[in-house]
């Protein structure tokens, strides 16, 4: 990740969330996935500050350099996190670019609070239980998760504490979120959904769904790659989020 003197943490509801900000432009905001943190994204900071962005990342509440109390793990709750984020940095209004859980943090956002959300990337994520695929363990998930684990070892304020804190986020991510068509259709952000061609996790009949039900959402399908395409094929996965964003700009 880029040099910044713009960060910290702030407090908020028995957390203390860490943030960074780089850059200056349109405000767009990147939420990593779960189990993971914000240096996730560091081939997509770059490319946006290139393109006139100011770039706010956030670790979720309980990942990376964040804390949380022993409240059980909920989207809302976290998007209430982000909200805090922004109201430190006097960002009245952002794009919210998501990945997996992160994505559905910013559609949370673009449904209770739509005055914030200027558009939702909303990239390999769900918003019922059913938009999932069965678990099946794969070399890349290995490699994804011992990475997970390394990193929480080595950002986190309780750093022996990895399988609790997985128990905990995979406890939310098996029951949340229930957003029914009715929900979808309060939805009037601009939003993309946004599906790759091997996704492990999630299914591509899902991503039609919310496609159909979300009023105005577009669909963007991304070939040759997987849950990972941040990392995989960052100039792909970069062209169409830049062009998400020049969308919903003019």
């Amino acid at each position: 990740m880029p040099d910044t003197k713009v960060g910290g943490h702030v407090d908020h509801d028995g957390a203390h969330i860490w943030y960074a900000s780089y850059g200056s432009g349109t405000p767009v905001i990147l939420l990593h996935g779960g189990l993971g943190n914000s240096g996730n994204w560091g081939y997509q900071v770059p490319a946006l500050i290139d393109a006139g962005h100011r770039v706010v990342v956030v670790d979720s509440r309980g990942h990376g350099r964040s804390t949380r109390d022993e409240r059980p793990y909920t989207y809302e709750l976290m998007a209430s996190d982000v909200l805090a984020v922004m109201d430190r940095l006097e960002i009245d209004k952002a794009a919210i670019a998501g990945w997996s859980d992160g994505a559905c943090i910013g559609m949370v956002l673009g449904k209770i609070h739509p005055e914030r959300v200027s558009g939702v990337f909303f990239f390999a994520c769900n918003m019922d239980p059913s938009g999932t695929k069965e678990f099946v363990a794969t070399p890349v998930i290995e490699r994804c998760f011992f990475r997970h684990k390394k990193d929480y070892a080595a950002l986190s304020a309780t750093p022996e504490g990895f399988d609790a804190f997985v128990e905990a986020v995979g406890l939310m991510q098996r029951t949340e979120p229930n957003y029914t068509i009715a929900d979808l259709a309060e939805i009037n952000v601009p939003v993309a959904i946004v599906h790759s061609e091997h996704d492990e996790f999630i299914k591509r009949e899902h991503s039609d769904y919310l496609a159909r039900h979300i009023s105005g959402a577009e669909l963007i399908l991304l070939p040759g790659v997987s849950h990972f395409a941040p990392l995989q094929r960052p100039g792909q996965f970069n062209a169409a989020l830049l062009a998400f964003l020049a969308r919903i700009s003019a």
